[in-house]
């Protein structure tokens, strides 16, 4: 069933129609067995299929569907082509040139000429970026082009298959970014003609295509019958016959319907339900052995507890977080295997070698970072002036609510050494607001990978950056040194040994206390074939086969 143009029906009658189209999509599973469809469900729901909003997992998720980027991130996170079929960089690393594939299609729609999509050409990559960074637009992720490329003459078409882009000085990290979900080509055509509406009406390249979207209820997406890739042998990609994603809120319902089989998979075990599935070494328990498959991979993903270091901070001053002393100690004090084991069901890696996780090509255990270490962690409170703890303030820790158990286990672990913590939970909202105005002195942080290059990690501690993203307002000039002389640097391996030399170099100044390398876990049933987790758990089903009982 193919949607015309739904703009000018009544929304009452939208709403029976848009009903009725996932009624008949849901029974075709059922009626037509043949029919291969993918469920998976998103609490979070889902706020825009625009890829300029594409600024949260939920998103990005369908936009990947939906959308093709010029560059794309493999399974060992390398970079690859994908609508750009090469490239070239300029001796100054200053300007790329892209040669684009010319065999690919817009979905079909009713804004081209006979409802037919048109061929992409290099214009659409020319109106994309410049849309991401048009004020206009309000994109949340305008900011990565910010001072890295020009606005005037960064972006440009040369002809119908090649794009240049002119950085303003060298950032060899780009090349990542424009494998950001961000960075999707869009056509002109459909973001003026739909205007606001777009996010409900995307019109990409990619392997899906929408048929329908009640808000709250389902997405349905069907497989793009034009779609360019093809596999090894050369049967055209996808392999399923569409996606229908639910939006049912409760992790339990999701839970019940994935046992029930109307689900495929989940992303993620809610706690609540962890140790049902999970044994402590993160396997799965017996009962479960056999009925769905378990998938564990690194996920480009680091939780820490971040320490304010700009001294000039009122909040710092007087506090003994300020001296290098204690904030290792705070590091040796407790036990982050222990607490992976009995907390996280082992799901995570204790994080003792930096603070860029594992699943990076540059990660590497030569980077030494805190274990374990009582006698370690007393011997620097008494070179402090604290020993044992004597005459040590209480320090303040801030959480959110769903990390009160780890936050706890670790203040119970550093009191037995004489360091006294004191856990306040607040709201998220409010704890990002804090910290982005450094007014958090001891505060629980996390980071996600926006793409697949370490500086993005590392850019939390240059000293040029504000906060976000360094919101400890770490300032050290021997690593900024390092960092910018990586951005230029061609040699993927030299740069990586930089990239290790300054996450070492800022491990030793300790302005964070890292707690665990993240991790992607799914529960997967068994009839879903070449379903493959990857380090930014981005949701890829081109060449994911079902295989319906």
């Amino acid at each position: 069933m193919k949607l015309k143009n739904l703009s000018f029906i009544p929304f009452i009658k939208l709403q029976v129609l848009v009903s009725c189209i996932l009624c008949l999509v849901s029974c075709a599973s059922h009626q037509h067995p043949d029919k291969k469809i993918f469920h998976y469900n998103e609490s979070n729901g889902i706020a825009s299929l625009d890829p300029a909003f594409a600024k949260n997992q939920s998103v990005m998720w369908a936009v990947h569907q939906l959308y093709n980027t010029l560059v794309e991130v493999d399974d060992n996170m390398k970079l690859a082509p994908s609508l750009a079929k090469s490239w070239e960089i300029s001796a100054d690393n200053l300007t790329y040139i892209f040669h684009l594939r010319t065999d690919v299609f817009f979905h079909d729609d009713a804004v081209f000429d006979n409802g037919k999509g048109r061929k992409f050409i290099a214009s659409d990559v020319e109106y994309s970026f410049k849309r991401i960074i048009d004020k206009n637009t309000a994109s949340p992720g305008a900011w990565i082009f910010n001072s890295h490329v020009g606005i005037a003459n960064g972006f440009k078409a040369l002809d119908d298959s090649t794009f240049q882009l002119k950085l303003i000085t060298p950032f060899q990290p780009i090349l990542g970014i424009l494998s950001m979900q961000y960075c999707s080509i869009v056509a002109k055509e459909a973001v003026e003609k739909y205007g606001t509406d777009f996010r409900r009406h995307p019109i990409g390249t990619g392997p899906f295509q929408l048929v329908a979207w009640e808000e709250g209820q389902a997405l349905i997406l069907k497989k793009n019958e034009h779609y360019f890739e093809k596999d090894s042998i050369g049967n055209s990609l996808p392999y399923l016959n569409g996606i229908k994603i639910s939006f049912n809120e409760s992790k339990a319902t999701e839970f019940l319907e994935f046992q029930q089989g109307r689900l495929d998979f989940i992303n993620d075990i809610d706690p609540s339900f962890k140790d049902e599935i999970l044994t402590k070494t993160g396997n799965l328990k017996k009962d479960w052995e056999g009925k769905i498959l378990l998938q564990k991979h690194p996920y480009l993903n680091i939780e820490y507890f971040g320490i304010l270091s700009d001294t000039n901070n009122e909040l710092l001053k007087g506090s003994p977080l300020r001296l290098l002393k204690i904030r290792q100690a705070i590091n040796y004090g407790f036990d982050r295997r222990k607490m992976m084991l009995y907390i996280r069901n082992s799901i995570g890696k204790a994080a003792e070698n930096g603070f860029v996780p594992m699943g990076f090509p540059s990660f590497d255990t030569s980077v030494i970072g805190y274990r374990y270490d009582i006698g370690k962690a007393k011997q620097l409170l008494a070179e402090a002036g604290f020993p044992n703890g004597n005459g040590l303030p209480v320090i303040k820790l801030l959480t959110i609510p769903v990390y009160t158990d780890i936050t706890s286990y670790v203040a119970n672990e550093l009191e037995q050494i004489g360091i006294h913590i004191q856990v306040e939970v607040v709201q998220k909202s409010l704890l990002l607001d804090q910290t982005a105005k450094s007014e958090a002195l001891f505060f629980l942080g996390s980071w996600i990978a926006d793409y697949p290059d370490a500086e993005n990690y590392l850019s939390v501690f240059y000293s040029k950056n504000p906060s976000p993203p360094n919101y400890t307002r770490y300032s050290n000039p021997g690593f900024d040194a390092l960092y910018d002389k990586a951005l230029a640097e061609k040699n993927d391996s030299l740069r990586y040994k930089l990239y290790q030399q300054m996450d070492q170099l800022m491990i030793n100044d300790a302005p964070v206390v890292p707690l665990w390398y993240d991790m992607v876990i799914h529960l997967v049933h068994t009839n879903i074939k070449n379903f493959t987790p990857n380090s930014l758990n981005l949701l890829e089903l081109r060449r994911t086969k079902k295989i319906n009982n």
